[in-house]
């Protein structure tokens, strides 16, 4: 099995910096493999909590080298719910990439655990008759602090459902419950390792050099 690792956070930074100057990103030093993935940036600044600065990613299986490559680029650049991310930001970034798996359909909404399974939750809105469906990774609701009924209804808002949620609605949800391996990466790492295997520390378009 393909778990997260260093080399695939080296090249969704590698894919960033390249977008920012223009430039080809450099072949990443990872096997091939098709896998459901996600690529999540955050930032953090004067050593306060990093904060999200974007997350997307697929649930279906997907070459795991331009899946990488796409969603690098779409979770820095096209996350509906932030602004772009600006090459200034870079310092200040830090990548974790995931990669999903062992997919289960769960017997009832809370046959899961807060932690260890990621969720994708499905149903039909009750107002508009329409299908919603949307996903957590097994991290959030940890990091959240939330109980996995608070997980569940918050899910549900994310979906884009706006009325009433009670336990008849949580009982109607379809819940597939899955696993993910991750590595994260803060950007001075990623320069560390840039500047010890390549010899030189990207320059990048907007960026003062620290170095």
């Amino acid at each position: 099995m393909v778990s997260a690792n260093r080399e695939m956070a080296v090249y969704c930074f590698d894919t960033l910096v390249a977008h920012y100057n223009s430039e080809t990103v450099p072949p990443p030093a990872f096997d091939e493999g098709t896998h459901p993935l996600f690529v999540t940036w955050k930032k953090a600044v004067n050593g306060a909590e990093p904060r999200l600065r974007g997350c997307i990613g697929t649930l279906e299986a997907r070459c795991l080298i331009n899946g990488f490559k796409d969603y690098a680029l779409t979770s820095a650049l096209r996350d509906r719910r932030f602004p772009p991310i600006q090459a200034k930001e870079l310092p200040f970034l830090e990548c974790t990439v995931s990669i999903l798996t062992d997919y289960e359909t769960a017997v009832h909404y809370l046959d899961w655990e807060i932690g260890k399974h990621g969720l994708i939750i499905e149903f039909t809105d009750p107002d508009y008759n329409t299908r919603r469906s949307a996903t957590y990774l097994p991290e959030v609701a940890a990091h959240e602090g939330w109980t996995q009924i608070e997980t569940i209804d918050s899910l549900m808002r994310k979906a884009g459902y706006n009325g009433l949620i009670n336990e008849s609605h949580r009982k109607r949800l379809r819940l597939t419950r899955y696993k993910s391996t991750l590595y994260t990466m803060h950007y001075s790492d990623y320069i560390s390792f840039v500047k010890r295997t390549r010899g030189a520390v990207p320059a990048v378009n907007g960026v003062k050099s620290t170095h």
